[in-house]
């Protein structure tokens, strides 16, 4: 499994094609307190994404115990085509658009990994053109449900090596990992495994967030 998820950090960097995993179309959520919505990393298995968005789900679910949680996997190919992470950026938005809509009074927590952190960088209004394995804005949450973003969880973010990073509406409410080393998020990082190593993050991820809900 480790071996599976380096190779798929090493085509990030050098642009190597491996076999695409198909994700599953994610379902709408009920009307909870709280819904995660977790955007996974290129070629990431698992339900929410194994490295990072599973691990943040449970942390959440520990941390707020107060809250009803649902979690939607936004879906998208997460796969290394020019189009993907403006596919995951537009069924965010409509995600949240639609979200609203049903369920006046939940609020969101975005969770991004690797390309997953570009498809929240877009959808909050920060392009990620130019990042490994970023696009263009196509859509971004509209102003009116801004507010209902409690948190934005972003790892190993792409945009951070091109000298980027979160700023404006959402920054007070955005936590960023980038472990050292990492060359998705580092600019002349070398340490592939760093990319890995999110999970670790998880816990303060969640004090995070809990912080802001």
């Amino acid at each position: 499994m480790r071996i599976r998820f380096c190779l798929a950090a090493l085509t990030l960097v050098g642009g190597a094609g491996l076999t695409t995993l198909s994700a599953p179309a994610a379902s709408a959520a009920a009307c909870s307190d709280i819904d995660v919505v977790a955007a996974r990393g290129t070629f990431e298995p698992g339900s929410l994404g194994a490295i990072v968005g599973d691990p943040v789900f449970s942390a959440l679910q520990r941390k707020l115990t107060g809250k009803s949680l649902s979690s939607y996997k936004v879906n998208y190919p997460a796969d290394l085509s020019l189009t993907s992470a403006a596919q995951g950026n537009s069924d965010l938005v409509n995600h949240v658009r639609s979200q609203s809509a049903a369920c006046p009074n939940q609020r969101f927590v975005l969770v991004g990994y690797s390309q997953g952190a570009n498809v929240v960088d877009n959808s909050i209004g920060i392009s990620s053109a130019g990042a490994v394995v970023g696009s263009p804005i196509v859509a971004t949450i509209p102003a009116a449900l801004e507010p209902k973003v409690a948190a934005v969880l972003l790892f190993g973010n792409p945009i951070r090596a091109i000298g980027k990073s979160v700023t404006g509406t959402y920054q007070s409410r955005t936590i960023d990992f980038c472990a050292k080393g990492d060359p998705i998020c580092e600019n002349g990082g070398g340490d592939v495994l760093a990319h890995l190593g999110y999970t670790a993050n998880a816990g303060a991820a969640a004090d995070f967030a809990a912080g802001k809900v």
